[in-house]
C-alpha cells in the first residue's frame, strides 16, 4: 500500500462530525468507531483512508486554504469515476459524493479501498531484483494507459459536458494564465517558452478520455505485480488529445542520464533502475500499440514539462501566501524555476 500516516497538523478531519454524515448516508456501515490516517504521498488533494470495522473506505477533499478557479473540483472527479469506472477496471468505484461543505469545511467524496502495494515497497523484496521486472512494469503501465484511451467516450453520460475540439491550444492558453497568476519571481526562458508554445501548437489525432495525470505514484498493483490493481487521481480527467496524456506520464518518468535536479524533484527514482523502458521505447511501444502517431512528441513533452512546472507552482504558491505550513513545499521555487529552464532547454527549435 502507499505509505499511510496520521492526520497531519492543521489536516485532521473531524471525525465525529464524519461518522454522523456517513451513518446517515451508508446504510450497510458497520458499527463501531470510526478511524482516519492520511495518504503520505501527494502535494494537492488530500487523501484519507476510513476505516469502520472491517470495511475501508478512501475520503478525497480539496487542499486547505484559498484555491485557484476550477481546480480541486472533487464533485467532478466523482462524476467521472462514476462514468468510467464499470468500462476501465482500474478505476475505484466512488461511493458517496457530500456537497455539503458543513461536514468537514468543502465538498468531499468517498470511493472503494483498492488493496495492492506500491512499487517501492515490492522492490525492495528480492522478487524484483531482475531486470525483467522493469521491463514487465513499463509494458503494462503503457498497455493500461492505450486501454484507457480505447474507451469509447461517446458512450458515457458525461460526454456532453466535453469539449474535445481545440483541445490542445485551450490547454496551452489555459496553463499560461495559470502560471501568471502562480508565479512569485521571474525565471529566465520563461516569455521565450510560452511564446514559442503557442506559436506551435500541432494537430490533434482523435480525441480520447484522458487521465491527464497518469503515474507510477498515482497507481497500486498487485501483490505480485503481476499487473495495476487500482489507478487514482482522477481530478484532471476529461476527453482530449491522448498524446498529451503520453507526455504527462513521460513527464515523470525519469531516467538515468536524466539532470540530477530532476530525478530530485520529481522523486520518482523507480524507473531508473535497470530494465524500465527509456522514455523513447515507452513512446515507441505506445505508438506501436494504438497505431498513432507521435511525430510530434517532443512538442508535447515540452508543454508536458511546463504544466508540471505551473502545477508545483501553484503549490508553491499557497506555501509563499501562507495557506499551508507544509514544510515539503518550502522549497518547490526552485523546483519551479529547473522545470522552466528544462522545458525551454530541450524543446524542439525545429518545429
Amino acid at each position: 500500500m502507499p505509505e499511510l500516516t496520521p492526520m497531519r497538523d492543521g489536516e485532521a478531519l473531524d471525525l465525529a462530525r464524519l461518522a454522523t454524515y456517513l451513518r446517515s448516508t451508508m446504510e450497510d456501515l458497520p458499527s463501531g468507531p470510526i478511524e482516519a490516517q492520511q495518504f503520505a504521498a501527494g502535494r494537492s488533494n488530500l487523501t484519507y483512508l476510513i476505516t469502520v470495522g472491517s470495511t475501508r473506505l478512501v475520503l478525497r477533499r480539496p487542499p486547505l486554504g484559498p484555491l485557484a478557479p476550477r481546480a480541486h473540483d472533487m464533485a467532478r472527479e466523482f462524476r467521472w469515476l462514476e462514468a468510467i469506472h464499470s468500462k476501465f477496471p482500474w478505476a475505484p468505484k466512488p461511493l458517496v459524493l457530500c456537497l455539503e461543505p458543513g461536514v468537514l469545511g468543502s465538498i468531499f467524496f468517498l470511493m472503494e479501498h483498492r488493496h495492492g502495494v506500491g512499487l517501492e515497497e515490492f522492490l525492495a523484496t528480492e522478487n524484483a531484483s531482475i531486470p525483467a521486472f522493469g521491463d514487465h512494469i513499463s509494458r503494462i503501465t503503457m498497455s493500461r494507459l492505450a486501454d484507457l484511451h480505447a474507451v469509447d467516450w461517446s458512450s458515457l453520460a458525461i460526454r456532453s459536458q466535453v469539449k474535445p475540439d481545440g483541445f490542445l491550444a485551450r490547454q496551452v492558453a489555459g496553463w499560461i494564465e495559470r502560471y501568471q497568476r502562480a508565479k512569485t519571481a521571474e525565471i529566465p526562458g520563461e516569455h521565450a517558452l510560452t511564446q514559442w508554445l503557442r506559436d506551435h501548437v500541432p494537430p490533434s489525432p482523435d480525441p480520447t478520455i484522458l487521465h491527464y495525470d497518469y503515474k507510477l505514484n498515482n497507481m497500486v498493483f498487485e501483490p505480485d505485480c503481476r499487473d495495476v490493481a487500482g489507478i487514482f487521481d482522477w481530478e484532471m480527467t476529461t476527453v482530449g488529445d491522448p498524446i498529451a496524456d503520453v507526455a504527462v506520464a513521460m513527464s515523470y518518468w525519469v531516467q538515468s542520464d536524466d539532470d540530477p535536479r530532476l530525478r530530485w524533484g520529481l522523486n520518482e527514482s523507480v524507473t531508473i533502475r535497470p530494465g524500465f523502458w527509456s522514455r523513447d521505447q515507452w513512446v515507441t511501444e505506445y505508438a506501436r500499440r494504438t497505431g498513432r502517431d507521435l511525430s510530434n512528441f517532443p512538442y508535447y513533452l515540452t508543454f508536458a514539462y511546463f504544466k508540471l512546472a505551473v502545477i508545483v507552482a501553484q503549490i508553491y504558491y499557497r506555501y509563499y501566501c501562507g495557506q499551508t505550513n507544509d514544510p515539503r513545499f518550502a522549497h518547490m521555487n526552485q523546483m519551479v524555476e529547473h522545470l522552466i529552464r528544462h522545458a525551454w532547454e530541450m524543446h524542439p527549435a525545429s518545429l
